[in-house]
């Protein structure tokens, strides 16, 4: 394995007698941000799932931060974080409410819950509780308890989704600082245009396979066009995706 912060080896992970992920390898520099891209039943979120420990593979091996991802689980969720199509919100609580339980998992910060509530654009709803978010609102709320945790690699599982116009310019937003502060992101999009600008790298996925992989301004060459989709993978419950607050884990 070489020394890239995500470094990932022939993995694969099957769902019945379906192989969601089928000999994935790729690896992805220190700072850098590659783009996943591919239809819905691609493998992109099972392998997210995968490299943030949330499932284990069925072959394979990868590396997340230097940490395999079966051996040493622990120490991949401590500096890494996912955002998931889950928010796995506090509903009767109030946005900095949410934040602080966070803080305190992370065993301090609650002196930056209010600027980083500020950088989403929710300083003004600190208080109010989550349950009368929009769902734009609620992605807002995931991604400041991503810059909360300051985590040296960030997943984001279609970040775009559920956001108006505003939302996507806050998440390239977003992107930009966590890439200033050299966090290595991978990225998984339907966006492919706007992801490409964001990104170094690119990565196309279709049946759990790799199809493509290169820099992210050769993507829009490979892009299909009117392809069906084919059938989602199945989802993992909730609890075994869910991270924080549970002890161990650092989902978003």
């Amino acid at each position: 394995m070489n020394d890239s912060t995500i470094v990932v080896e022939r993995l694969a992970r099957r769902y019945g007698r379906r192989w969601a992920l089928a000999d994935v390898t790729f690896s992805v520099p220190a700072a850098t941000v590659m783009m996943v891209a591919g239809r819905n039943g691609a493998g992109k979120s099972t392998l997210f799932r995968v490299l943030s420990t949330a499932i284990r593979p069925d072959r394979g091996q990868g590396k997340v931060g230097g940490f395999d991802l079966v051996r040493h689980r622990e120490d991949v969720r401590k500096m890494s974080a996912l955002l998931a199509h889950q928010n796995y919100l506090y509903e009767a609580l109030t946005a900095k409410e949410n934040l602080q339980i966070v803080a305190d998992h992370l065993g301090g910060g609650r002196d930056r819950v209010a600027g980083v509530l500020e950088q989403v654009g929710l300083a003004a709803r600190r208080d109010d509780v989550v349950s009368t978010f929009s769902a734009g609102m609620r992605k807002r709320l995931s991604f400041a308890r991503v810059l909360l945790q300051e985590p040296r690699v960030v997943f984001l599982d279609e970040p775009y989704g559920a956001l108006d116009p505003p939302g996507f310019d806050l998440v390239d937003e977003v992107i930009r600082l966590l890439k200033r502060q050299g966090t290595t992101i991978l990225m998984a999009t339907h966006q492919w245009e706007r992801s490409s600008r964001l990104s170094d790298l690119a990565l196309i996925l279709d049946q759990g396979k790799v199809i493509w992989q290169g820099p992210a301004a050769d993507v829009l060459d490979h892009e299909p066009h009117n392809a069906p989709k084919t059938a989602s993978a199945k989802p993992e419950s909730a609890a075994a995706m869910l991270a924080v607050p549970v002890p161990g884990g650092r989902a978003c």
